[in-house]
């Protein structure tokens, strides 16, 4: 017998290592199923940043095996060059403090700092 979250883990490790940023959320980018979910992808998809989406709700291995795979109650949760950084409220903070912006200059991932600029001065 297959052991199903060893299966999952498989699937996601090789998701995180293939990809520089991806965002494990309940929907897709172009369609997200929850409010968390859609705040993370906007906050990526307004800056512009390349990632993958990977719906956990097309695999209940996924969605039951990114909890522990983090250990990390809740989804979504965002992974910049194989780093877990977090789920929405700390995605959330990081926009709005810079981190989010000084994460991805120090790994090397792609963004559009006026977008991120833009952000915070709508939330001022």
């Amino acid at each position: 017998m297959i052991d199903t979250t060893d299966a999952a883990h498989a699937a996601i490790k090789a998701d995180i290592d293939a990809n520089d940023v991806v965002l494990f959320m309940k929907g897709t980018a172009q369609m997200p199923q929850c409010g968390f979910s859609s705040r993370v992808a906007g906050v990526l998809n307004y800056m512009g940043v390349a990632y993958k989406d990977v719906n956990v709700l097309a695999d209940e291995g996924v969605r039951n095996g990114i909890k522990s795979f983090s250990d990390w109650p809740t989804i979504p949760q965002l992974y910049v060059k194989g780093e877990f950084v977090g789920g929405c409220d700390i995605v959330t903070e990081m926009t709005l403090s810079g981190e989010l912006d000084a994460l991805f200059e120090a790994k090397g991932v792609a963004y559009d700092r006026d977008a991120a600029e833009k952000i915070r001065a709508a939330n001022a």
